[in-house]
């Protein structure tokens, strides 16, 4: 769950009649995020910088808003291959900042391309950023959260990522982004008990 995230949402229900967490609300683009994607563990590298830029844009707007821009954020960061982001120069940060389809926002654009570069390094060292960034759980932390007032903003374990991401001059890695980050990219749990996907995802992550 995420902060700064659309008004008007008072149920997870869909017509389908599933029952899902109380702030996914009946928008296409986001139940099928919530369904197939949110809490989902992800060992791909490139998803997970995917990810990273995603949820930089995303700072202090609400996630539908990139949801909705998640394509056009795809072309204009080169399908989110690290190696072509970290090459981005001035003449493309421009250009970027041009583009109607993303958040025209320069200091996240810049951030995007300092985030490629401190990924990149990151892989050197661990191998993968997969491999680095795992380290923090260990495996997906299942919460029993019963309702979407239980979700915190930050963890003990989101601190901590969160400030050696910093040291390794990452931009836009505050704790409440990162935690959002564990929860999108499956490093937690944090379906409600009474959605549907709670029970899928803890089987899931047992076979």
């Amino acid at each position: 769950m995420r902060q700064g995230e659309e008004a008007g949402v008072v149920s997870g229900k869909h017509p389908l009649e599933k029952n899902r967490c109380a702030w996914v609300g009946t928008t296409p683009v986001y139940i099928d995020y919530h369904d197939h994607e949110w809490g989902v563990p992800v060992h791909d590298d490139r998803k997970l910088f995917e990810f990273i830029i995603l949820e930089g844009a995303q700072a202090g707007l609400s996630w539908l808003t990139i949801l909705k821009r998640r394509e056009q954020y795809r072309k204009a960061f080169s399908g989110f291959d690290v190696e072509k982001v970290a090459r981005f120069d001035g003449k493309k940060i421009e250009k970027l900042l041009n583009d109607p389809g993303i958040i025209r926002n320069r200091l996240k654009i810049q951030s995007a391309v300092t985030n490629a570069q401190a990924f990149i390094e990151v892989q050197k060292e661990f191998g993968s950023f997969d491999a680095y960034s795992w380290r923090f759980v260990g495996e997906c932390k299942v919460n029993r959260r019963k309702a979407v007032k239980d979700l915190p903003a930050t963890t003990a374990e989101s601190d901590l990522f969160s400030k050696d991401l910093k040291k390794r001059g990452f931009k836009f890695v505050g704790s409440t982004i990162i935690y959002a980050h564990m929860q999108a990219v499956g490093m937690v749990n944090d379906h409600t008990t009474d959605c549907f996907r709670y029970k899928e995802l803890v089987k899931q992550n047992r076979t």
